[in-house]
């Protein structure tokens, strides 16, 4: 290496991510975090980002909403050293379980989280890739709530504003955290 010059790499976590248009319906920018995941540089960058609001704070686990939360979710639970719990769509998991039903644009949803995954005064912090309308991140605050467990943030890759979801889980008393924004839907 001697002569060569080091280039400082400044990107961030939005360059790793690409945008898909007219998916999965027209009108519809995706926004796809599997680039960000396929890159060790921007995935290892997305996990310490996400963890470092949190430093020096208690989590007994993490969370994990389905699907890419799981992925982001277990790579935050390794790095703290701490147990990751999957909140799943409905039917999914094979133990007892509570389900907490939640609004979408057209229709509804269900999610489980099963009944002996969080002990009541576990703090948890709660992991996704991305913050929309808020939803699906409600509805397993309220699973992880209704074990006992204190919800001690709500991580995110990515967030987009205009759908309200920031607003939904700060109302609901909740600490917010995003890497990157996307304006529009």
């Amino acid at each position: 290496m001697s002569g060569e010059k080091r280039v400082r790499d400044t990107r961030t976590v939005r360059d790793y991510i690409r945008t898909i248009v007219d998916f999965p319906h027209e009108g519809i920018l995706f926004r796809d975090v599997t680039t960000l995941f396929a890159d060790a540089r921007g995935f290892r960058m997305a996990v310490d980002q996400l963890l470092n609001p949190y430093a020096g704070e208690r989590i007994d686990k993490v969370v994990g909403l389905e699907a890419r939360g799981f992925i982001l979710g277990g790579a935050v639970a390794h790095q703290l050293s701490v147990g990751f719990v999957p909140i799943r769509k409905k039917g999914k998991l094979p133990g007892a379980v509570l389900s907490e039903a939640y609004v979408l644009e057209y229709g509804e949803a269900v999610v489980e989280i099963h009944q002996d995954a969080l002990k009541p005064g576990d703090r948890a912090l709660v992991v996704d890739d991305l913050l929309a309308t808020g939803g699906t991140a409600a509805a397993g605050i309220r699973l992880c709530e209704r074990l006992g467990a204190q919800v001690i943030g709500c991580a995110f890759v990515i967030e987009l504003p205009d759908l309200g979801g920031r607003a939904l889980l700060e109302d609901l008393g909740h600490e917010v955290h995003a890497l990157t924004t996307f304006e529009g839907a």
